[in-house]
């Protein structure tokens, strides 16, 4: 059956339990999108035709039970063999788990549970439904504590027609009343019994019969006594023992009267002025089973004297009897006149009351009669005062209950309509309570996955169950409010509960903080909901980037995703090293050609960094530039000058030659002015020495300004 999909709806996803008579399924309501229970019939009933009629018509009398406490019936279906109930899925345990972990229960978790199974018994025989097989193995409980009792209806189609098939009805065994273990037509107090035993065992851990097998159980049932709870656990409240002995006795009529009987003992057990009433007693138990002598066949007349039968003899005469009776002692004979007394007696006193039961009869039949009125749809104060208009008065007591489509204090149904009954009779009225309200319960900090598998049990389903996903500090999934409220009450069709939910906390990329000012950083860090760590959050350090500009950013590094408000700790330069040296060099420049202009520009390397763009300018004439430098230990500054966009020269510091002292300017020479035009007369040209001097200045490009010192 795994996978299949019965009917063309119902996908089994899981088995999930089975009974003498059915196998039930985890299935998937495709058309729906829900989770169901199916119970599947197996197959040895499947050509039992009277069987499956009974099966289907008490199937579809439970699915007319509609209360908080019972399973819902969805559908009934056949699908070739299979013959199927689809009902509602309870996710928890059922009690028969929950006694076997944990029983003895505590006396309230216990008579709660009672109270709800006798609730829903109330309303199924209300609706004229026996269940018959009440037990601890039939009553669900959900995750949120709701009893939910199942079976409702199968098992009077299992008494009625699979009762001798072996194993069909063992495992109910322990919970048949006497009548049912007789055979007999069971009734509403058949439940009542059951449900007595099962809250026995809740409370004392064990069952009230046991035997070596389910003959012998279902004697002990007729005709033996059980150990009093209290006996076995002594925490029992008096109150509550009063209420097991009640439902226990072997007699029916000795039982409450009704489910609302018992529930109403119920619901007040515990209250302090009842917990220590006194023990309920009860006469004898004239259904215990008593064993008497065994009669032979011979003796069926052993209680008559031997002297009457004596008599009945040809020829045995009175004298001979009185003789008899003198030597065998017997009685002497009773007066014959005394029987004829007693005959007489006994007629006149059955014509006195035949004469008083005429006279009451006729003076039933002089009474008035009235209409009843149809008071169906009125407040129940107007049905009352109609009722009383008319002579007739309303039945004690007026039965309430919820009804969702009918407003409250409406009556929905009475028990006599459109008919002429004797003034003074009595009228059953049933009356709204209106919807069932649930108690909203608190989800605040559970899992939302949690609360809504909670509310679908309930009865609600997926469109009247809304969440709003937010960030939050919270773990993802964890419920921050919700709408309605704790303890605010609701009816379970007409409301949506809203929930805010966490989807954990904000994250964004973590943005690059290095290199900016320390201004900008704390400013780019609150502008990405982002916090400065422990103390201030800023590490002071010396190194040779600018005074405030931000070395390093910690723990995360750029790029990396965090959540908002993630504490982050930057390093600021707080200026140069101790060792830190400082030196400029003048650099001496002239134009490329002496009489024309030329465009410098200068680059330098340093502990500060590489290839930095000191300046840039344009010169005519020889220009002295001071260029600044900053050199750490073991390392150089290289100042680099490039004129008309070629490189021209370089020169050289490091950090020793500085630390040593001495500096001088570093020139950098053009070329000389073009020779004039030459004269008609060849002569040698006239070069005096500073001439020559500034023309071999020009022509060598490896000036002795790169050579150091």
């Amino acid at each position: 059956m795994i996978g299949h999909e019965l009917g063309g709806r119902y996908e089994i996803l899981a088995r999930i339990g089975e009974g003498g008579m059915a196998l039930v399924f985890k299935a998937h309501d495709i058309l729906l999108g829900r989770n169901v229970a199916v119970k599947v019939l197996r197959q040895q009933f499947v050509h039992d035709e009277e069987f499956i009629r009974r099966f289907r018509r008490e199937a579809q009398s439970a699915a007319a039970l509609s209360h908080p406490n019972v399973v819902s019936i969805y559908d009934v279906g056949q699908e070739d063999d299979t013959h199927y109930i689809v009902m509602e899925y309870v996710e928890g345990s059922n009690l028969n788990e929950v006694i076997s972990h944990r029983a003895p229960l505590q006396v309230e978790e216990a008579v709660k549970i009672a109270t709800q199974i006798c609730d829903a018994l109330e309303h199924a025989h209300h609706n004229q439904i026996i269940h018959r097989d009440i037990k601890p193995h039939n009553i669900l409980i959900g995750k949120n504590g709701r009893v939910k009792v199942t079976d409702f209806g199968i098992a009077r189609a299992v008494t009625s027609s699979t009762i001798t098939q072996a194993g069909s009805v063992v495992g109910s065994v322990h919970y048949f009343s006497p009548e049912h273990a007789k055979g007999v037509n069971t009734g509403e107090k058949s439940d009542l019994y059951s449900l007595g035993i099962v809250l026995y065992q809740m409370l004392t851990a064990k069952l009230p019969f046991l035997g070596e097998s389910p003959i012998s159980v279902a004697l002990k049932h007729l005709q033996d006594h059980f150990e009093e709870p209290r006996a076995v656990n002594r925490h029992i409240p008096q109150s509550v023992e009063n209420i097991i002995l009640r439902s226990m006795r072997k007699n029916p009529s000795e039982r409450y009267a009704s489910a609302a009987e018992m529930l109403k003992d119920l619901e007040s057990c515990l209250s302090t002025d009842r917990v220590d009433e006194d023990k309920l007693e009860f006469d004898a138990d004239m259904e215990v089973t008593r064993v008497m002598p065994a009669i032979r066949g011979g003796d069926m007349y052993a209680s008559e004297p031997a002297y009457d039968r004596e008599r009945e003899r040809p020829g045995y005469d009175n004298a001979q009897a009185s003789v008899d009776r003198r030597q065998e002692g017997g009685p002497p004979r009773r007066k014959r006149w005394v029987k004829p007394v007693i005959i007489f007696g006994g007629t006149l006193l059955v014509l006195v009351l035949l004469f008083w039961g005429l006279r009451v009869f006729l003076s039933d039949l002089e009474t008035d009669e009235v209409h009843v009125p149809y008071v169906v749809g009125k407040s129940e104060a107007e049905a009352i005062a109609d009722l009383k208009a008319a002579g007739l008065l309303p039945e004690d007591p007026i039965i309430y209950e919820a009804r969702p489509d009918i407003p409250k204090d409406q009556v929905f149904q009475q028990s006599k309509q459109n008919m002429m009954v004797k003034t003074g009779s009595y009228v059953r009225l049933y009356v709204s309570t209106g919807p069932v309200l649930e108690e909203m319960l608190d989800y605040v900090g559970q899992q939302y996955a949690d609360a809504k598998t909670s509310l679908q049990n309930m009865g609600l389903t997926d469109d009247q169950i809304l969440k709003e996903e937010v960030f939050s500090e919270q773990a993802a999934g964890t419920i921050i409010s919700q709408t309605p409220t704790k303890g605010d009450q609701f009816q379970v069709g007409q409301v949506t509960v809203k929930f805010q939910v966490s989807k954990g906390l904000e994250t964004l990329e973590m943005p690059n903080l290095v290199g900016l000012t320390q201004k900008e950083a704390i400013k780019k860090i609150s502008d990405n909901k982002l916090k400065l760590g422990p103390g201030n959050g800023i590490v002071q350090e010396p190194s040779y980037r600018p005074a405030g500009e931000v070395l390093e950013q910690f723990p995360h590094e750029a790029g990396t995703q965090v959540p908002t408000g993630t504490e982050i700790t930057i390093t600021v330069s707080s200026g140069l090293p101790a060792d830190a040296k400082e030196f400029t060099f003048n650099i001496n420049v002239a134009p490329a050609q002496l009489g024309t202009s030329s465009d410098v520009r200068i680059v330098y390397s340093d502990a500060t960094g590489q290839n930095i763009e000191c300046c840039s300018q344009k010169i005519s004439d020889w220009t002295t530039i001071p260029v600044k430098v900053i050199l750490a230990p073991g390392k150089e500054a290289v100042v680099m000058v490039h004129r008309d966009n070629q490189f021209v020269d370089t020169f050289t510091r490091t950090y020793e030659q500085v630390q040593a002292g001495g500096s001088q300017g570093e020139n950098v020479p053009g070329m000389a002015p073009p020779p004039p035009d030459p004269v008609t007369e060849e002569q040698p040209p006239v070069h005096n020495e500073g001439d020559n001097e500034h023309v071999n200045q020009g022509g060598n490009q490896n000036h002795e300004g790169n050579h150091d010192e």
